[in-house]
């Protein structure tokens, strides 16, 4: 490993020496995602005062060579370029996805060396290094399975402990250092079971809820991932943000599991990809400003192109479900050839006109009820006032959730009765979509309790509840500091939507982020004093707890209350008996 080392050394080297150009940490791509559905290794390079083409045009000459000398010939290489940057990326054998990582930092070594007129190590010795690291990471009986898995038609799902073929019901777990010959295999007991992904910048996670209420109504045991834990019907599996491939793995590994829904974050498609492959039905709810400048992703367009991965999941036939009514989702749907099934809160909306004049499948609000377009004819599913979600209407956006999970779960062949019986028994509260607009009753004042934290969805609540009565209006704001002066600003100007009567700002002490105490509460006071409000309207609590605690104290029959709790979420929720 000591020529390895040298390498990462002369890498690091070659990047201080150029304050213009940085190299983020190689990561191993275990799926589809952004940039393909192949694995292998991805760098991250910045710089500035390089033409992007040149590096490309290095990468692909030397990216090749070093592939070709590894004898790897079969495997390809890309790249995407973005605004200071460039993605690197190579694909390798499933078994060698560390070995994948020493290639591409090989590769980049010798473009490295050219763009700064650099001496090279010694190429020869160097693919002979990575070729020792290559010799010890081979797994051929992990490469002889994924060959026989693919023969017999059913999902292999990998990772550095254990090795599964087939989903749920259909699976087998094996130690990754204790494979079985394919010859070993009962093939016979192993199959796929349906599987949908959820993704979009908000909505997912009710999506994902609300799919998974659909296939318990039918009987089915549905098992969900989300932000929030694993869980295969009742039985919580673990705890923690698990909208990445490793909870994607473990839900699929059940062995009661029979319908998948699996809520996928940005973050995971980046990082390492997609856990599967043989995805029945994806879904992309809406695409918005959040979370951007992280992996060359800097852009809304270039957030819903990561969004979109989930398309590269679908089996032959399976069903991409997408929001008519995102700009950003239109977009970008030009980009793909998968069986789409849009989705609109209007019957008139261009994208369901034309699918239904072309005979495709679609689904849209029409005349207070949802509607299935079949290809040739309406189906009534269900009014609007009995899905409580929707709070009789007024929350829209959970009216195109609704949408999204019934176009989901008839693509996944769940009967209506069950759509219908999913929607009508799903309740916006802390039991079945905790911190999703949460009601409760405190003094005969209305609180809501949401954990929005970006504009888009601060700007859907604030829609939703502005229209309801209220003697006063109370809003709790607060926000973490890695977010700009000017998007502070923005989030608070929309949630004052709500057209508060009081407005708290809360300090958020654990999520300062570089920032010193006082300085959030000061934006948000700016920004209201900026839009009208009077100083004696703003209040200051020195945590999100404490500045519940001074609005329930304050509440008044026929009041309305809105916590946009990002966190000390279960102090808030025990405050009103959740």
């Amino acid at each position: 490993m000591d020529r390895i080392e040298e390498l990462e050394t002369a890498l690091t080297i070659a990047s201080a020496t150029a304050d213009h150009i940085q190299v983020d940490d190689a990561r191993r791509l275990t799926g589809p995602g952004l940039l393909w559905n192949k694995p292998g290794a991805v760098l991250d390079v910045f710089f500035t005062e390089i033409d992007p083409s040149r590096v490309s045009a290095l990468w692909e000459k030397n990216a090749r060579r070093v592939l070709d000398a590894l004898g790897w010939q079969d495997q390809d290489l890309t790249y995407r370029t973005f605004t200071g940057g460039i993605n690197l990326v190579i694909s390798a054998p499933m078994d060698q996805l560390y070995s994948a990582i020493f290639a591409a930092q090989t590769a980049w070594h010798f473009c490295a060396a050219e763009l700064l007129g650099a001496t090279s190590s010694d190429f020869d010795q160097m693919v002979a290094d990575v070729k020792a690291v290559m010799a010890k990471e081979a797994n051929p009986r992990l490469i002889e399975l994924i060959t026989a898995a693919e023969a017999h038609g059913v999902d292999i799902l990998c990772d550095d402990d254990e090795i599964s073929i087939g989903h749920g019901t259909g699976s087998q777990v094996w130690p990754v250092d204790a494979l079985p010959a394919p010859g070993d295999v009962d093939w016979s007991s192993l199959h796929n079971i349906p599987v949908a992904f959820i993704t979009g910048t908000n909505g997912k996670t009710t999506t994902t809820r609300l799919l998974e209420a659909i296939a318990r109504a039918s009987g089915k045991v549905a098992g969900l991932t989300s932000t929030e834990f694993v869980r295969v019907g009742d039985d919580i599996l673990d705890r923690g943000d698990y909208s990445g491939p490793g909870g994607g793995r473990m839900l699929l590994r059940d062995k009661r599991l029979e319908i998948a829904c699996l809520e996928v974050a940005r973050g995971g498609i980046l990082r390492r990809g997609l856990p599967t492959r043989a995805a029945t039905a994806a879904a992309v709810t809406n695409v918005a400003n959040d979370h951007l400048g992280q992996y060359g992703v800097n852009t809304v367009p270039e957030l819903a192109q990561a969004k979109f991965a989930v398309h590269r999941t679908l089996v032959e036939g399976g069903v991409l479900a997408l929001n008519a009514d995102d700009a950003y989702v239109r977009a970008e749907a030009k980009n793909t050839l998968a069986n789409i099934w849009w989705f609109s809160l209007d019957r008139q909306n261009d994208l369901i006109r034309q699918a239904r004049e072309a005979g495709r499948r679609c689904a849209y609000l029409h005349q207070g009820n949802i509607i299935y377009f079949d290809g040739s004819s309406e189906r009534n599913v269900i009014a609007v006032s009995g899905v409580p979600l929707t709070m009789g209407g007024v929350a829209k956006y959970n009216i195109l959730n609704a949408l999204a999970a019934m176009c989901l779960a008839l693509a996944l062949d769940l009967p209506f009765q069950a759509v219908r019986d999913g929607l009508a028994g799903f309740k916006p509260d802390a039991q079945d979509n905790p911190g999703r607009c949460n009601e409760f009753n405190h003094n005969d004042a209305r609180v809501f309790v949401d954990f929005a934290h970006n504009p888009h969805s601060i700007s859907a609540v604030c829609d939703a509840l502005s229209g309801l009565p209220a003697k006063r209006r109370f809003i709790m704001l607060s926000h973490a500091g890695d977010r700009s002066d000017q998007d502070i600003r923005d989030v608070t100007a929309t949630a004052l939507k709500f057209q508060p009567d009081v407005i708290v700002a809360a300090e958020l002490e654990g999520y300062l982020r570089g920032r010193a105490l006082g300085e959030i509460p000061d934006l948000i006071e700016g920004t209201a004093l900026q839009n009208g409000y009077r100083a004696d309207q703003i209040q200051r609590a020195r945590s999100p707890s404490q500045a519940a605690a001074n609005i329930l104290d304050q509440l008044e029959p026929g009041d309305l209350a809105l916590l946009l709790v990002l966190s000390e979420r279960d102090a808030v929720l025990e405050m009103l008996g959740a």
